[in-house]
């Protein structure tokens, strides 16, 4: 009885143990699947859209740079134009700048400004742009940005807000509080005739004045306390004349910028397409030219006394016919013959003629 029990407990731990060792067979493939199953590879960042432009070069006489990412560079017709560019102009020199709204900037010789702001989208009433006049005498005429948003251009000593008009920015060099040869703003009219208003400020923003009639204007001067005042402009006849020709120029670049600001919008947004597409399409001929599409049946024997190139000898030689006798160095055998003429050796004690192997 002793012994039938020891058999019977032996059977069952072998059981146990066979049950044991399937158990972890069965969840082997599991852990190793668990284990091997590769990561996932960390998600690429989303590289930002680059800038759009905001304007372009009108105009150009002499020579006129640009500073971007500092870098500086030599500007020419329909140039692109980004926010926070400085625009620098040399002796004897103009720059012509329209921007995507119409308003247009005439740099004359040594003048400096930088494009702090600029935001425009047609149709919408929260546009603004602001234009730093550093130095130099800057003819402008705003378009829609003053129309619809608020325009803005800031000097040494005073801020003006445009209210859609023709003006000219006059900021000698070294421009200060303590400099009686200031900042002056004049007003003049628009293309059209048309007048508009220049409101202007102080660096604090306490108003200084408010210019409303052609032909008029304010100089910026020092007062106690680091305040400023506006002094209204005696503007002589010649200054007038002089005024005038800076004006005219202006507006002949207003003229010539609004072309070359719609023509590169349109070359974008034709380019657009193009570079989501993955490829472009193929000109007709040039598939026949490069050897990809076959030749008609035929039309290799006319042109088997052609030279061609030799990778299109070797692209066309599998696709030529081939009359029996002719020696392809391909198909010879060890011995230099072709396979196909290779014949069976003479039976014997009949004598080869005429054979050579």
């Amino acid at each position: 009885m002793t012994r039938l029990n020891s058999e019977v407990l032996v059977k069952r731990r072998k059981v146990l143990f066979a049950l044991s060792v399937m158990a972890g067979l069965a969840f082997m493939p599991q852990v190793f699947a668990q284990t091997a199953t590769p990561q996932p590879a960390p998600t690429a960042t989303a590289q930002p859209d680059p800038p759009e432009p905001i304007g372009n070069v009108a105009t150009v006489q002499g020579a006129a740079t640009v500073t971007r990412n500092n870098a500086i560079n030599t500007l020419k017709v329909q140039d692109d134009i980004y926010k926070d560019d400085v625009l620098v102009t040399a002796g004897s020199s103009t720059l012509g700048i329209t921007f995507n709204d119409e308003t247009t900037f005439n740099l004359t010789a040594n003048s400096r400004i930088v494009i702090d702001k600029f935001v425009y989208e047609d149709g919408a009433k929260n546009n603004a742009a602001v234009f730093n006049v550093a130095r130099g005498t800057v003819a402008f005429v705003a378009a829609a940005v003053a129309k619809t948003g608020d325009m803005k251009i800031s000097t040494p000593t005073a801020t003006l807000g445009i209210r859609g008009t023709t003006g000219l920015v006059e900021v000698p060099e070294g421009a200060s509080a303590t400099n009686p040869n200031n900042v002056g703003i004049k007003l003049y009219p628009d293309q059209d005739g048309k007048v508009g208003r220049i409101d202007i400020r102080g660096r604090d923003g306490a108003q200084l004045g408010l210019l409303t009639q052609a032909a008029t204007g304010f100089a910026i001067r020092g007062g106690a306390g680091g305040r400023f005042s506006a002094v209204p402009l005696q503007i002589s006849p010649q200054q007038i004349a002089r005024d005038q020709g800076i004006v005219r120029q202006v507006h002949a670049a207003q003229s010539a910028g609004r072309r070359i600001v719609q023509q590169q919008r349109t070359l974008r947004q034709q380019r657009g397409p193009q570079q989501r597409q993955p490829g472009q399409q193929r000109q007709p001929g040039l598939q026949k030219q490069n050897g990809l599409q076959k030749s008609p049946p035929g039309l290799q024997k006319q042109q088997s006394g052609q030279q061609t190139t030799p990778g299109l000898q070797r692209q066309t030689a599998p696709q030529s016919p081939r009359t029996p006798g002719v020696q392809n160095p391909q198909q010879r055998g060890a011995s230099g013959l072709p396979k196909q003429q290779r014949k069976p050796p003479p039976p014997p004690g009949e004598k080869s003629r005429g054979h050579r192997f």
